[in-house]
């Protein structure tokens, strides 16, 4: 069974062009929905069908 890539917060921000602090206000204000926390250390984790949500919400390819 394959395993599953998740990104990190750091890694969406870059790919959607924005701050880290403004991807969490976005995911605050319910602008993007909330994603995955990670069981260990609880940073959030989204995956690249997520990314692929958030770029169509920001109207970006």
């Amino acid at each position: 069974m394959p395993v599953k890539k998740y990104l990190s917060a750091g890694e969406v921000a870059v790919s959607l062009g924005i701050s880290k602090q403004t991807l969490i206000k976005y995911e605050q204000k319910t602008i993007f929905p909330k994603p995955r926390r990670n069981n260990l250390n609880g940073w959030r984790e989204y995956t690249v069908e997520e990314l692929a949500k958030l770029k169509k919400i920001m109207g970006r390819p």
